[in-house]
């Protein structure tokens, strides 16, 4: 069975869907980390983020993968803090909208998905893992949050408060690109079901999550 969780940057699906994941016994699927992955590479070849040919032949070539505590690693090397850098958050949704990239970074995941032990499922999250890469999850939810709550905090997360404004504009800056690149575009998926996460911790988030997913699970079995 596949959770799948979208969003915008900094809405909080990653942290979400760690805990969902780990609540359920589930494997947690990073699929940001993974795009950031990518671009750590490209950024470390010296390859221009926005060349797709050039992106596209890095994402083909790397291997990906996660450790036992799923974190990515990138030929067998920890991604981390690496894949975190400013320099990443700045280029990824360049590189990310890709197509070669995509279509490389979604063979992955899916393979991930594929190869889980009888009677475990997956949570993964991203921008286009409810329409896209796991069209037909059993269970899909969008969180949204305003651009300045999730600037706020992102500026929190980095202890950095005095850069609410940039982080702000960075963050609409993605939005833009996340939302109107030509290929998977990040949009809510009609079925999918909205949480809004302004005034919620992670906490409430993962309650309305679980929530979800165990009432579907107790109304299938009445």
């Amino acid at each position: 069975m596949t959770i799948a969780i979208d969003g915008p940057a900094a809405a909080g699906k990653s942290t979400a869907a760690r805990r969902v994941a780990r609540a359920l016994g589930w494997r947690f699927l990073d699929t940001g980390a993974m795009y950031r992955a990518v671009t750590l590479e490209v950024l470390r070849r010296g390859v221009d983020p926005s060349s797709e040919e050039a992106c596209g032949r890095v994402a083909e070539s790397v291997d990906l993968a996660f450790d036992g505590r799923e974190r990515i690693l990138i030929d067998g090397v920890p991604g981390e803090p690496g894949i975190r850098s400013e320099e990443v958050t700045r280029a990824v949704s360049t590189v990310s909208a890709h197509p070669a990239v995509r279509s490389a970074v979604v063979r992955e995941q899916r393979a991930a998905a594929a190869q889980l032990p009888p009677g475990k499922g997956i949570v993964a999250e991203g921008r286009d893992t409810t329409t896209v890469v796991f069209p037909d999850a059993a269970h899909k939810f969008f969180l949204i949050a305003t651009p300045t709550e999730r600037a706020r905090r992102r500026a929190l997360e980095l202890d950095q408060l005095d850069r609410v404004d940039e982080i702000l504009a960075d963050i609409e800056r993605r939005d833009r690109l996340d939302t109107t690149r030509p290929d998977s575009p990040l949009v809510e998926a009609p079925d999918a079901v909205r949480i809004e996460t302004d005034g919620l911790d992670v906490d409430g988030v993962v309650e309305r999550i679980l929530a979800h997913v165990r009432g579907d699970a107790h109304g299938a079995r009445s």
